[in-house]
C-alpha cells in the first residue's frame, strides 16, 4: 500500500497477534502507540506476549478452534462496550504432510473452523462495535494460494470449495467440497473463503449503509526460523518437509518474505490512511525476482468474486456458528 500518514492513535483488535506476522504487527503497532486487544488462545498465551513485549496489553480468551469460545468472548467485549477502530483477522493455522484431518471442539475440519468459520462469527459479533469506531477498518489476511493461476495456488490440487457440499454437512466433513482430505488444500480452500467473506461483508455493509472499509491482503510466503506460529502444526507432521522446503525457498531461491516485513505491512494495512480507501481493496505481495518483491492493489481469484458463492459461504457459516451458539444455551446475535 503507497505510504500514507498514520491516522491518530487507533484501538486495533487483532487475532494471530502472539506470533509469526501478527507477532509483529503487534510490535509495530505498540511502538508507534496505538491501543491493542490481541485475542489468544488460552490465558498463558496472553501472559507470554506480554512478557515478550514488555507490555500490559488486553489478552482476553478466544480459542478459534472452539465456536463457543469465540462466543464467549464477543459476549465479554461486548459487554464492555469498547468502539474497534480496526479489526484484524489475522490467524491462521496450516498443518502440511497430515495424513488424517483435525477436528475442532464442534467437529469442522480444523483448518476451515480457524481460518475462516471462527473469524466470520468474530466479525458479524463485533462489528457493532467496529462501526462505533474512527474511520472504521475491517482487515483480513488472505494468501495468493486461494487463486490456481498463482505460482503456490499451481502447486498440489488448486482451491475450490465447489457447492459447499461439505459445509452444508457441516460436523465431520473432511472438506468443503466433499472431496477426499488434503491438507494443503484445505488451507487454500480457507484462504479462499477468506476473501469470499471479506466481499460478502462489504457487500452487506454497503447495503446497510455503513462507513466500514474492508481491506483482504496477501503478505507473501512467509517463513518464520522459529518454532511455534503458522507452521507449528506442519513441523510436527513432516518436519523433513518442511525443513527442505524453507532451506529452497527461503534462504536458497529468496522467494519469501520476513515476518518482520510483512508484519509492517499489515500494521500499516491497520492504521494508516491512503488517499483514497475503495469499499473493498485486495493488495498482494507479488514476488519480482529473488529478494524483491512488490505490494501492490490486486484481483482475486475468479472463485473468489463469486457473488452467489460469497453469499451462500456467509449464510452457511452464519447457521453453524448459531448452532454452537445455541448448544451452550444461550441465544445468539443475529447474523448480518
Amino acid at each position: 500500500m503507497p505510504q500514507a500518514p498514520a491516522t491518530a492513535q487507533r484501538h486495533v483488535l487483532l487475532t494471530g497477534g502472539s506470533s509469526g506476522i501478527g507477532l509483529e504487527a503487534t510490535r509495530q503497532l505498540l511502538k508507534t502507540g496505538h491501543r491493542l486487544t490481541v485475542l489468544c488462545r488460552d490465558g498463558a498465551t496472553g501472559d507470554r506476549l506480554c512478557t515478550e513485549l514488555g507490555a500490559e496489553i488486553a489478552t482476553p480468551v478466544c480459542d478459534l478452534a472452539d465456536l463457543g469460545s469465540v462466543d464467549a468472548c464477543t459476549s465479554e467485549l461486548l459487554s464492555q462496550g469498547t468502539p474497534i477502530d480496526t479489526l484484524v483477522l489475522n490467524a491462521g493455522l496450516q498443518y502440511s504432510g497430515a495424513k488424517e484431518p483435525r477436528w475442532s471442539a464442534q467437529g469442522f475440519e480444523l483448518t476451515i473452523a480457524v481460518n475462516h468459520l471462527a473469524h466470520q462469527a468474530l466479525l458479524q459479533r463485533l462489528l457493532v462495535l467496529l462501526e462505533q469506531g474512527r474511520a472504521p477498518r475491517l482487515v483480513v489476511t488472505a494468501s495468493e494460494v486461494h487463486d490456481p493461476t498463482s505460482g503456490g495456488g499451481k502447486v498440489g490440487r488448486p482451491a475450490g470449495v465447489g457447492t459447499l457440499v461439505g459445509l452444508r454437512q457441516g460436523a465431520g466433513a473432511a472438506m468443503l467440497d466433499g472431496s477426499a482430505f488434503d491438507a494443503e488444500k484445505a488451507y487454500k480452500d480457507s484462504k479462499l473463503c477468506n476473501l469470499l467473506m471479506a466481499r460478502e461483508a462489504v457487500r452487506r455493509l454497503q447495503a446497510a449503509g455503513s462507513a466500514v472499509r474492508v481491506l483482504a491482503w496477501s503478505p507473501g510466503l512467509v517463513i518464520p526460523r522459529s518454532e511455534g506460529g503458522f507452521f507449528r502444526y506442519s513441523r510436527v507432521h513432516n518436519p523433513a518437509g518442511q525443513a527442505l522446503f524453507a532451506l529452497v525457498a527461503r534462504d536458497l531461491l529468496q522467494l519469501t518474505e520476513s515476518p518482520k516485513r510483512a508484519g509492517a505491512l499489515l500494521a500499516g494495512l491497520a492504521t494508516t490512511t491512503p488517499e483514497h480507501l475503495e469499499p473493498f481493496e485486495y493488495w498482494s505481495n507479488r514476488v519480482l525476482g529473488p529478494g524483491r518483491r512488490r505490494f501492490k492493489r490486486s484481483e482475486p481469484s475468479a472463485e473468489a468474486r463469486s457473488d452467489a458463492l460469497a453469499q451462500e459461504l456467509w449464510e452457511l457459516s452464519a447457521q453453524h456458528a448459531s448452532r454452537a451458539v445455541a448448544d451452550r444455551g444461550d441465544t445468539p446475535a443475529a447474523p448480518r
